[in-house]
């Protein structure tokens, strides 16, 4: 059958016959036509194993499948006027029609826009509004954390305007009277395949832009090698499509190796905390990817759940979103990989589309040369620590933030001129190993997702009683990282529980649940410099309780100090 995926390439998985790949200009196909010769045992090769919130919910779809449902999505997004080159957003929770669409926007040579199910009607509006996006393909409702399908999807709960017949469709519908076949429309290796938005320092989101040819070289490479793919491979990321991570290793990467993967709609802890490895031992999952702010959620319910399953196929492990603390890593290699799976600890962001470095050998992928630089910009060589930068681009890298080529530019390039600038810190020990250490910038990783400290104080700052707000991280058991929020309240108003709790729905409702601070302080003032720039770092200090500040000197007021750790003890009590 054919294969709906962009990929210049066909991709060996049984036996695969080349056909068409370039047309006479030099263009390459955004979906490929290869034809798999099944073998003699007549194994069927799956697209993918989809598990539901619930374990009586699973679906099987083959490649072929996948083929029908992609081209039909595509004419159905064809008669609506979707052409090469326009923007469709698409805002659904983990379920096969979100990769149907993405695939079929490859297909015609639109560009995707996925924004994160978990986000609020108001940031999607954002998004949708910056790519000017002409369709929108969500969901009416989703599962909450208790797995109940009862809650309404965010959209829902934020729409202002009435159905429109004709204006909105049901997806049902308009796929039922669809062609099952869509020619692939000629694409330029550069052209864009999808604006992916990642959190700013200025609070304003930015469209990573990721083009066809150079994504899926690097993306189709980086699975293969890193997690050693193999045709008898059953392959699992828990990742949402709605991040990186789910576009290159959830969808492209392994469509791209022939893959049978894994798609969960889910939550690790419903129906019961042992749901992970009940899935692990149904599917017989052989490379399983997960975050660590999922081991350590798993790890406080012991290693009894894991021992009422057979977990005898896992062969790789994956962790990917943060840094994973040193106790997450042992339990995951000593209780789910039974201390003879290889963790693979991966590095990359949003904007380099997949891998740059992994554990267990902790060295670039091929073809990466990392550096680490001093403040100055200064090349420091042998051990040190400092800004990590890249010094040569490869193929996956992004190649713009969509329609504003200049913050592209200032963001990536202008600190260290002739540099990839990622924005984090990294130290390189005796052995030439390199070690990810945190964001050196204003930016936060909660549970692995990046936001701005712009974006939550903005949305703090809403509420008419806070005059002023910062935002920092403080180390949480779970997630990493949490966030802890300052708040300097106007004139007349008081700091209490109830203000609390207001300001942490209102950043609920302004951004989504990932973003709801776990701590609130009153702030009567906030540490500046004497030209009025906030000193995040004794923040920081002040949220985690570290008395040794160093030099205060270019403080205005040093005495702010001591009233925010007075107020520390009411926040963290």
């Amino acid at each position: 059958s054919n294969r709906p995926f962009p990929c210049k390439r066909a991709v060996q998985c049984r036996t695969v016959s080349r056909v068409r790949q370039t047309n006479p200009k030099g263009e390459a196909k955004a979906a490929v036509n290869t034809f798999l010769t099944i073998n003699m045992m007549i194994r069927l090769l799956f697209f993918l194993l989809r598990e539901g919130n619930s374990p009586d919910h699973h679906l099987s779809v083959t490649y072929h499948q996948l083929l029908s449902q992609v081209c039909r999505c595509a004419n159905v997004l064809k008669q609506m006027g979707v052409g090469k080159g326009d923007r469709v957003s698409i805002y659904l929770p983990m379920i096969p029609e979100l990769v149907y669409t993405m695939l079929a926007c490859a297909r015609i040579g639109a560009v995707h826009s996925i924004v994160f199910a978990g986000f609020s009607s108001e940031c999607l509006c954002e998004r949708i509004m910056d790519a000017q996006s002409s369709i929108l393909v969500t969901a009416g409702r989703s599962h909450n954390q208790n797995g109940s399908a009862s809650e309404p999807h965010p959209l829902q709960r934020g729409l202002k305007t009435p159905w429109r017949s004709g204006y909105h469709v049901w997806w049902d519908e308009v796929m039922k009277d669809a062609p099952d076949e869509c020619e692939p429309e000629w694409v330029d290796a550069e052209d864009p395949l999808f604006i992916l938005y990642t959190s700013g320092s200025t609070g304003k989101p930015k469209g990573v832009l990721h083009t066809v040819a150079g994504y899926m070289l690097y993306t189709s490479l980086t699975f293969k090698y890193v997690f050693d793919h193999h045709p008898d491979d059953v392959y699992w990321c828990t990742a949402d499509i709605g991040w990186i991570t789910g576009h290159s290793y959830v969808t492209y990467g392994p469509l791209a190796n022939g893959a049978t993967s894994v798609l969960f709609e889910g939550i690790p802890v419903h129906p019961h905390v042992g749901r992970f490895w009940e899935v692990i031992e149904k599917y017989k999952v052989t490379k399983f990817y997960t975050a660590p702010t999922a081991i350590r959620l798993l790890m406080k319910y012991g290693r009894d759940p894991l021992q009422r399953y057979d977990l005898s196929s896992l062969k790789i492990l994956g962790s990917v979103g943060e840094p994973i603390n040193p106790e997450a890593w042992q339990w995951y290699h000593d209780a789910v990989g039974q201390g003879r799976c290889p963790v693979v600890d991966t590095f990359w962001q949003t904007e380099t589309d997949a891998y740059l470095s992994w554990d267990p050998q902790t060295f670039p992928f091929f073809g990466v040369e990392p550096a680490i630089l001093s403040e100055d910009g200064e090349e420091l060589e042998g051990e040190a620590e400092g800004y990590l930068v890249f010094k040569r681009p490869w193929p996956g890298i992004m190649r713009t933030v969509y329609r504003n080529h200049e913050r592209f530019e200032n963001i990536y390039f202008k600190k260290f001129p002739g540099f990839y600038v990622t924005g984090d810190g990294c130290r390189r020990d005796k052995d030439g190993y390199y070690w990810i250490t945190g964001r050196i910038d204003d930016m936060l990783n909660i549970s692995g997702h990046l936001m701005s400290t712009a974006e939550v104080e903005a949305a703090l700052m809403v509420h008419p009683a806070v005059a002023e707000a910062a935002v920092v991280s403080r180390p949480h058991q779970l997630k990493g990282e949490c966030l802890y929020c300052f708040v300097t309240l106007t004139n007349n108003k008081e700091f209490s529980q109830t203000l609390a709790e207001e300001l942490k729905k209102l950043v609920r409702e302004k951004i989504g649940p990932i973003a709801t601070p776990d701590f609130i302080q009153n702030a009567p003032a906030l540490p500046k410099t004497r030209s009025g720039k906030i000193m995040r770092r004794i923040l920081r200090q002040v949220a985690c309780n570290e008395k040794d500040l160093g030099d205060l000197s270019t403080l205005s007021d040093p005495k702010v100090v001591e009233v925010l750790f007075s107020q520390r003890c009411e926040a963290t009590a």
